[in-house]
């Protein structure tokens, strides 16, 4: 073969590589307030569907009780952390007021147009906040953040949606987003896209467990399936398309009304996803909402800076692992760090840092303590780090890394 035919042929490949990568689209779905057990017992025809081609399991929300992390139960609170992949104490939405967010903890809209500014990326939900407040479009703080395509505030549009006492106007907003988002998801194939549905949590507060929330249950589930048909009509023609569908918080025992605290019940999340290659981590009961993030990051291929990637409070759902559950524990006297290891032996690395520097827009500096194997599930710090009243801690390992703090107040 002649120099330049080969020359032709490795820009072809290079092409089709590229090809390939940009054919990578990411939905996640958050239908809000549905406990697992009602969940499970209602029948959910296109979950169960979507969760045949990859998993379903129950996960938790709300951090670290009694610790630093603790978070409310609570919508917003919910949906930054999955789109942060940080707890409350990092990203700063402690309520629906959605009052002062830390813009500095970045969401995945912004990662993926950080990384891809011809990415296209959409929003359909049925609270306008979540796109005004949480993903700061158009702020400055986001770097004036733009959406390719949102369709929401139809809250706000009392004409065309009046509000009633039970709540059918908010069905019929979950039923047109949910139309609108698959309609566009079918026509346009978006790289990213978010669809928030509503009803599930009104009727929830309304009436508690019982056939008002079984039905609601249904419906959404049925606009569910709206977006996986038009999902099923990309992969024809060759998308690689991930699936993601999760709930905020979890409800109050025993009727299943309010939310908010600590309690099992209101902490308990589940995840369906069709997508595939799920590790041990995404079945144990201990994936977390802050999951979600590192997880679209390897659906992705996103190559994350360092000083990011080292305040994510999440483990990726699909691929290998090296460690999970990193937790610190201790007095002033002693501090041992712990986790779970996984199956194969991995050589950890343990660093330190004295200052919160990145929450105010700056870089932390990480300083070497040592190594250890992972299947030795702890290590103990030094006697004079133990003693002070806050400083980070990052353990990183060959598949992933975390960071645990230790605060004054939270030993």
């Amino acid at each position: 073969m002649r120099p330049l035919a080969l020359v032709l042929v490795s820009i072809l490949i290079l092409w089709c590589s590229a090809s390939v990568a940009q054919q990578k689209k990411l939905v996640f779905i958050i239908l809000d307030g549905i406990p697992a057990q009602d969940l499970e017992r209602v029948a959910t025809p296109n979950l169960d569907q979507i969760a045949s081609q990859g998993g379903y399991a129950r996960a938790f929300t709300g951090g670290q009780i009694g610790g630093y992390s603790e978070s409310p139960t609570i919508s917003a609170v919910g949906y930054n952390s999955i789109l942060t992949g940080t707890w409350a104490n990092k990203h700063q939405v402690w309520g629906n007021g959605i009052q002062s967010p830390n813009y500095q903890y970045w969401t995945i809209f912004r990662y993926l147009k950080q990384a891809r500014p011809d990415a296209k990326t959409a929003i359909f939900s049925t609270w306008q906040d979540n796109r005004t407040k949480l993903l700061g479009e158009n702020l400055p703080q986001t770097g004036y953040l733009k959406l390719d395509r949102a369709v929401d505030g139809l809250e706000l549009d009392t004409l065309r949606y009046p509000h009633d006492s039970q709540s059918d106007y908010i069905h019929q907003i979950d039923q047109q987003v949910a139309q609108e988002a698959a309609t566009y998801l079918s026509s346009q194939g978006p790289d990213l896209t978010w669809v928030y549905l509503q009803y599930t949590d009104d009727m929830g507060h309304k009436y508690g467990r019982g056939p008002s929330m079984d039905a609601a249950i249904q419906k959404a589930d049925a606009q569910v399936g709206l977006i996986w048909q038009a999902i099923q009509q990309r992969q024809q023609k060759g998308e690689d398309w991930q699936l993601w569908v999760t709930t905020d918080h979890g409800r109050k025992e025993p009727e299943g009304k309010g939310h908010g605290g600590q309690s099992e019940a209101e902490r308990e999340i589940w995840i369906a996803t069709n997508a595939r290659d799920l590790n041990p981590h995404f079945f144990s009961g201990k994936a977390a909402h802050v999951d979600l993030l590192p997880s679209f990051f390897r659906f992705f291929n996103l190559v994350v800076p360092e000083y990011r990637e080292q305040e994510l409070d999440g483990y990726p759902l699909t691929g290998p692992l090296s460690f999970t559950e990193l937790s610190l524990e201790g007095s002033d006297t002693i501090q041992n760090l712990t986790w779970k290891a996984s199956a194969a032996t991995d050589l950890l690395k343990v660093y330190w840092s004295p200052t919160d520097h990145f929450a105010e827009g700056g870089q932390d500096e990480f300083f070497f303590l040592g190594e250890v194997p992972s299947d030795a599930k702890q290590y103990i710090l030094p006697p004079d780090l133990a003693k002070k009243s806050f400083f980070k801690v990052l353990v990183v390992g060959k598949h992933n890394s975390a960071n645990t703090w230790k605060v004054a107040g939270n030993k």
